[in-house]
């Protein structure tokens, strides 16, 4: 009877094991949910060659940041630094993005009429602040 009950108990461990992975695995899925949602929108809703929308075209410096970090879903926001220049708000990575990150980021600014700058290290994404 306790050798039943030994293995009912391990068996019930696992399933909770298994359960707090698939949670994580549900959480990381509406992540990717959430960025797929945001770029599918902003890719509908901007083409790749038009002017920036009306929010950035910035009047004070606070706002054109912002307007910037609005536009990243949060979890590739927190993978970026927001730099305000005098022409440009310039996005760097505070860490290496990957492919899939750093498309995503790029399909973002591109939208918006922004470009990437590859300098080696001083590499860095920049959003007009004024439209062309």
């Amino acid at each position: 009877m306790s050798e039943e009950r030994e293995k009912i108990e391990n068996l019930t461990k696992r399933v909770d094991e298994l359960v707090v992975i698939l949670n994580g695995i549900m959480e990381d899925l509406h992540q990717v949910s959430a960025s797929l949602k945001s770029l599918a929108v902003s890719q509908f809703t901007q083409p790749v060659v038009a002017p920036p929308p009306p929010q950035l075209q910035i009047r004070d410096k606070t706002k054109a940041i912002e307007d910037i970090k609005m536009m990243f879903p949060e979890d590739l926001e927190n993978l970026l630094s927001f730099e305000e220049k005098d022409q440009y708000v310039v996005i760097k990575p505070r860490q290496f993005l990957g492919s899939e990150n750093f498309s995503k980021i790029a399909s973002i600014v591109r939208g918006v009429g922004g470009e990437y700058v590859s300098a080696g290290k001083a590499s860095h994404f920049r959003v007009p602040k004024k439209g062309a």
